[in-house]
Order: C-alpha cells, then structure tokens, then sequence
C-alpha cells in the first residue's frame, strides 16, 4: 500500500496488493433488508412463458411457508405487476422505496410501478437499464426475504449478466419450451451460468403439451418434449414438463395469479428449495 493511501483507486496510479486483488462486485442491498437467497429465472430466448413461471413460483414458494419476494428485471417489458394485479406506486422513505406487498404477502418491485402511464416504452441504454436493476436491489427495502426471485429478461444480455455478477444468486431456473431450436438456446443459458459460477437449479420445459379437457389425451402441439435429452446433455438434475393452461394465463391476464390451483411446480420447488438449503 502507498504511503498516504486515501484508500480511493479510482484516482490512483500505484500498483498495490490493494489494488490489484479482485474486487467484489456485489452489491450491498438496504439495511431494512435480509435476503437469504436468491433465485435467477433465466430464458435463452423470449417466448417461452418466463414471468408464467417465475410468478407461479413465487406463489408456490409462497404457499409453502417462505417469505418470498419479485424482483422484476425485465425492465423493458415487465409484466410481473400485471400479474398480480398491482398498480399502486411505491411507498418512499426519503431515498429508498419500500417493496410492495400482494394480497398474499409476496413482496415486489417493478418499473412499471414507478412510470405514470404503464404502456410508455422505456427506452433506455444498456447501462441505464442494468443500474435500474441494481437500484431495485440496493434503494428498496425488501424486509426479511427468504427467497427473492429473479425474473431476468430472454437472452445472455446485459440484465442477466448484470443480476448474475451484483446480485448473491444461489442458482438459476432456466425456462425453455418443446421446440426444435430449444437444445441450441438452453446451450447459450447453461453456458452463461457455468461461466458466470452460477449453478443451475433446474430446467422448467414450459408449454410441454396440451391435455384435451374432453378425452384427457395429451397433445404435443410445439412438438415432442425434449425435456430428457437436454437433461442428459447438461447434467440437470432438476426438470418438469408444465402444460400449456388457458386458465393459467387468464389469471396472470385478470392480475390473479395468485389465484392459481396447485402446480407440478410444488415438487420442483421443494426440490430446488432442498439443494439451496
């Protein structure tokens, strides 16, 4: 260390041990905040029913007795409150907003719910976008949260890469979708995390199939599951088929989300909540 060292590097030239140790790019959420664990719902391309998964996971860790909590990072096109039917701004502590509560108890925090009128585009630059992220984790008090998840925008962009170096995340939920692309997409996502040390939780295959409410046969309208192929091929131990369910996306359209029957969600989720520990 120089002598004198004001302990600010940013306007310093010498090369120090202090220096040129890796610097954690963590960042340190409100004080009124505890945050045990963190949960990234990741997508490799859009499309494929992400926000349907990370709000029926919310609402299925919420049953099962965890404080849970939404952290909406799709900021260019967030649907979080739509589906739970939430429009009210956010209560403001002098620089810090408090996170807004469900009828459940589900905390969250979403752009949408800082912009007067919900249908303006926000057109933003990269950085803006990921420093808007980064605020939601910091300037929000959240409470105690047992589990905080993460709905990512699609693709290996700056959001999920932002989330995935400032933000403590246990692991990641990758969504995907029966199609034939689906094996290249699920690639990009896997690879992202593997690079990143972020390990994956599990593999939801959304939109798996579609069972005829008259006969009960089942229909593989995007084509067969890949579900047990990707699994082999990326050592993900952790996967489920859901289906595709009109009902379901008329809740999250009514802002009922939380309204939603029980799920095949709720083993995957006490199965992820299980490696988490």
């Amino acid at each position: 260390m120089a002598e004198g060292c004001n302990h600010n590097c940013s306007s310093c030239g010498e090369s120090c041990s202090s220096r040129t140790a890796p610097q954690s790019l963590l960042e340190v959420p409100h004080e009124g905040t505890k945050i045990k664990h963190i949960i990234a719902v990741i997508s490799g391309k859009g499309g494929v029913g992400k926000s349907s998964v990370t709000t029926s996971l919310a609402v299925t860790l919420n049953r099962l007795g965890y404080k849970t909590a939404v952290l909406d990072a799709d900021i260019t096109g967030p649907s979080i409150p739509t589906a739970f039917g939430i429009n009210e701004e956010p209560e403001r502590g002098g620089d810090f907003l408090y996170a807004v509560e469900t009828k459940t108890g589900i905390k969250m925090m979403s752009i949408n719910l800082l912009i007067e009128d919900q249908t303006a585009p926000v057109i933003w630059r990269g950085p803006i976008i990921a420093g808007a992220v980064k605020q939601f984790y910091t300037d929000v008090v959240w409470g105690d949260i047992d589990y905080m998840l993460v709905d990512c925008p699609p693709g290996t962009g700056d959001v999920p890469l932002t989330v995935f170096q400032s933000l403590p995340v246990d692991g990641a939920v990758i969504v995907t979708t029966p199609q034939d692309l689906v094996s290249l997409i699920v690639e990009k996502a896997v690879r992202m995390a593997d690079d990143m040390g972020i390990r994956i939780l599990g593999l939801v295959e959304n939109m798996s199939y579609f069972k005829c409410p008259d006969c009960g046969k089942e229909h593989s309208i995007f084509g067969e599951s890949k579900v047990e192929e990707i699994q082999d091929r990326f050592g993900i131990e952790t996967v489920v088929k859901l289906p595709i369910d009109p009902a379901l996306a008329g809740l999250m359209d009514e802002g009922k989300i939380e309204d939603m029957p029980e799920s095949k969600l709720k083993e995957f989720a006490q199965t992820i909540v299980g490696k988490i520990g």
